[in-house]
């Protein structure tokens, strides 16, 4: 079962080995299938390694366990990311990963629960990802379950009209067992968030809602591993701003619109490999 060490020092290299583990494995999948979403893979990759070998209780042996804290990857397009960090976690072996996008595979383009152990919730279309979460923190509010609830949504699908619905309605149960995590790098398809529809200033509207808010460095492991496993209180739910970099890792990657959906050249691919095993 994947429980957080006591040592804190021993987490930490854990999960920055982890981190890159995860960003080379998605690049030679991307890469490989020419297919993906490697950008956002590498700015979601800190704060999947921080939840996965730092904070969730979960057993994979028992994906079903009753008590295991519940992840919603509502930004499903980010599967590199996402079946990596699966797969770290011993969901299935290694070879699974050599299927990504393939004909059959169970390894899809957006998360499927009916495919894949570990994955609580079918994801793809944006803003859907958030309402399911709320809906299972719920359930946990009224059966008195101590599981916790996160959800990792991208910055640009905050611009889907139901997430403020799950915002609205979070902050007036007061559920104190939800974390949403808002991976704030400020890029979408084509485009700054900023210019497509501002977003900011985001921090003031989840506190609008009645959400306790925390703006971090999404890919500081040590602030992400403080923040998310500290208990909820208050009465509220939890909003952590993540401010991220897209493609980052990779120098010709960062901040780049074009790596949202952009799958390396064999040169490229070469170059960003060795910036990721340094």
């Amino acid at each position: 079962m994947a429980m957080p060490l006591e040592d804190e020092d021993t987490r930490l290299p854990q999960i920055r080995q982890k981190a890159n583990w995860m960003r080379r494995r998605a690049l030679e999948m991307v890469h490989g299938k020419k297919l993906g979403h490697i950008g956002g893979d590498f700015s979601a990759a800190d704060i999947l390694a921080t939840l996965y070998f730092g904070v969730l209780r979960y057993d994979p042996a028992k994906p079903d366990w009753p008590e295991r804290d519940r992840f919603v990857m509502s930004k499903g397009h980010a599967t590199g990311a996402f079946y990596t960090a699966l797969c770290a976690a011993g969901y299935f072996s290694e070879d699974w990963l050599e299927t990504y996008m393939g004909p059959g595979s169970r390894l899809n383009g957006h998360p499927n629960r009916n495919y894949l152990p570990g994955v609580e919730a079918n994801t793809g279309p944006l803003g859907h990802g958030f309402p399911i979460a709320l809906g299972m923190a719920i359930a946990g509010q009224m059966t008195g379950s101590t599981y916790r609830t996160f959800v990792l949504t991208g910055d640009g699908e905050q611009q889907e009209g139901s997430n403020w619905e799950a915002a609205m309605t979070a902050g007036h149960r007061r559920l104190e067992g939800l974390t949403l995590i808002v991976d704030r790098n400020r890029l979408q398809q084509g485009a700054r968030t900023e210019d497509t529809v501002s977003l900011d200033p985001l921090d003031e509207k989840y506190r609008s809602f009645g959400w306790d808010v925390i703006m971090v460095d999404g890919h500081d492991h040590a602030t992400l591993l403080t923040t998310l496993e500290a208990a909820p209180a208050n009465g509220q739910p939890r909003c952590i701003i993540a401010n991220t970099v897209k493609g980052k890792g990779v120098s010709f990657m960062e901040d780049k619109a074009k790596w949202h959906h952009g799958v390396p050249n064999d040169d490229e691919f070469e170059l960003a490999m060795k910036e990721l095993s340094r």
